[in-house]
């Protein structure tokens, strides 16, 4: 069972070190570094997980992201971030997205984070068929309780717009996509008639997860063959279940 954390960051902050100290309730050994390599190497051979931290950087320390690739490459290690989604973004042509085992977008509390990398560390075996689930929605705070919610189970990423949404696909087609309806400058339905105007994308499970439940939202929606219509306020339990149909449907 993996147990040991590296906390990576620009220096100290309330953060790193409320979240050490949550972690280490949890039993889990947690040490913090700095963007230095030599840092890092002090630590990396007994690390299980690195957790990189970046905010508003002037700058990303590529050498240093360049050698937790290399480090995580095998599988052995797990790499995670946490930050805003600009800067996820730059990290993510550095380290390809599907080597990055979970994305923290701010704000997030520290309870959240280390219920997450508890269930990361501690999980007996991989994610269900190792599926992957690209969640999409404008929504901040509904996007971490999302996430907090399927990430036990399936490898989650999230994205807030609807293009951030298309480039994602391009680059790395996920086995179901939950999308928001209502969304600033490419909606919902927007976006999933330029999923199945893709010969690549054309096949890949959509679903709707929205609080649109109007009957012209719905018609509209349906127009473009979701793979189903769920409200945000069906709960947990129901969604989950959705999601799970789906993955059977289609294995």
């Amino acid at each position: 069972m993996a147990d040991k954390v590296l906390l990576i960051s620009r220096g100290t902050a309330f953060l790193t070190n409320a979240l050490v100290a949550s972690l280490k309730i949890a039993g889990i050994t947690a040490e913090q570094a700095g963007y230095e390599i030599e840092q890092v190497k002090k630590y990396e051979q007994d690390t299980d997980l690195f957790l990189f931290f970046v905010g508003n950087e002037d700058f990303l320390p590529t050498p240093l992201l360049q050698h937790l690739r290399d480090l995580c490459a095998d599988g052995t290690k797990d790499f995670c971030v946490l930050g805003y989604s600009k800067e996820i973004t730059e990290i993510e042509e550095i380290i390809p997205k599907e080597m990055i085992r979970r994305e923290f977008l701010r704000p997030i509390d520290v309870k959240t984070i280390t219920e997450q990398l508890c269930a990361l560390l501690h999980s007996p075996e991989p994610k269900v068929h190792g599926k992957s689930i690209l969640l999409v929605d404008d929504d901040a705070a509904f996007l971490r309780i999302l996430q907090g919610w399927l990430s036990e189970q399936y490898e989650v990423t999230s994205v807030k717009s609807g293009m951030q949404a298309l480039t994602c696909i391009g680059s790395h087609l996920p086995d179901l996509v939950l999308l928001d309806y209502d969304m600033p400058i490419t909606n919902g339905p927007q976006v999933l008639e330029m999923i199945r105007s893709e010969p690549y994308s054309a096949q890949l499970p959509v679903l709707f997860l929205t609080g649109k439940n109007d009957r012209d939202s719905v018609m509209t929606a349906m127009t473009h063959k979701p793979d189903g219509y769920l409200l945000k306020t069906s709960g947990k339990d129901s969604i989950l279940s959705a999601v799970h149909d789906i993955f059977a449907k289609t294995s």
